[in-house]
């Protein structure tokens, strides 16, 4: 007997479909690197050196892609991010 559930997408398979988003961190004169640096930690998955690379290239250039991700999750993340005073913007990945 055939299993229903072997027709159904699995999740994972289906974020995937899900057009990517960029998570942009914009630089500003305003926060320390360290405040950058622990918030790149606690709310993304980054390690400590790439966060601490995110935070100098930012600095350096004035933006730095954190991450790409579905929009729901890059709109979750620009709200997070300003919960803690950082600029973060998100945009299609094209």
């Amino acid at each position: 007997m055939p299993s229903d559930t072997a027709t159904l997408p699995r999740a994972e398979e289906k974020v995937r479909q899900l057009p990517p988003y960029k998570v942009i961190l914009h630089n500003d004169d305003v926060n320390e690197f360290e405040h950058v640096i622990r918030t790149i930690l606690e709310l993304t998955l980054l390690n400590e050196r790439d966060a601490i690379l995110r935070t100098i290239e930012a600095h350096e250039t004035g933006a730095s892609l954190l991450l790409v991700t579905h929009k729901e999750r890059a709109e979750l993340y620009v709200e997070q991010f300003a919960t803690f005073h950082l600029t973060v913007t998100c945009e299609p990945d094209a």
